[in-house]
């Protein structure tokens, strides 16, 4: 069920393509967790005992010390900065991260300019990112120099957000807007979604090796 519902999402983001070729994008099952089991609010406030009780294995990284600097266990993917913001305050509860845990990434564009994330990122040891898939997206991308006229600076952002300990992307799709649309109802989220973050190299690499697996909250 979860992967005829990607799948459908897929082929309206890449609607031009053939069957074929959806076939060889197409998420694995093996690389979606099966959280249909779950009888409780998929509302936030339960996210903490959401993931302790689906993905044991992510409680347990995230509790553990990150080894390198932009480097996050999770990907937590939502469609607007306050749902960012309010995702990123749970994150940081102590059950998910304990006393070693690193820190919570906030990504989105609203009043935070890009290098402002590259600078952070390749700095702090961090556990979770929590963001747009418009910002993700763009961290996400390698061996790009931005030149940012208003203040003539080159900013190197290839690998500010590493994907070497990531093991989980939780989609936020149980959340709707006033228009009652998730994350992936929404064509241009649902485009970045799939082309920008998913799509991206090592992440796409990372899922169909088995290495990534997608959570659909």
């Amino acid at each position: 069920m979860l992967v005829d519902y990607l799948s459908s999402m897929q082929a309206k983001t890449f609607s031009k393509m053939s069957g074929i070729e959806l076939a060889d994008i197409q998420i694995p099952e093996s690389s979606i967790v099966d959280s249909t089991l779950w009888n409780g609010s998929r509302n936030l406030d339960q996210l903490v005992d959401f993931i302790t009780k689906m993905v044991p294995t992510l409680r347990t990284r995230l509790a553990q010390r990150p080894k390198h600097n932009g480097a996050p266990t999770l990907l937590f993917v939502a469609g607007a900065a306050l749902r960012v913001a309010d995702a990123t305050r749970i994150l940081k509860d102590k059950r998910l991260r304990g006393d070693k845990g690193g820190e919570v990434a906030k990504l989105f564009a609203k009043h935070i300019k890009l290098e402002e994330h590259v600078t952070y990122l390749k700095r702090t040891k961090i556990a979770a990112a929590a963001g747009t898939p418009g910002r993700l997206g763009k961290l996400l991308e390698n061996g790009k120099v931005i030149c940012f006229k208003e203040s003539l600076v080159l900013i190197n952002f290839a690998d500010a957000l590493q994907t070497t300990a990531l093991t989980h992307i939780i989609l936020d799709i149980s959340y709707r807007d006033t228009k009652k649309r998730n994350l992936l109802d929404i064509p241009e989220t649902r485009d970045e979604v799939f082309k920008t973050v998913i799509g991206a190299p090592k992440v796409l690499q990372g899922i169909r090796q088995g290495k990534i697996q997608l959570v659909l909250l």
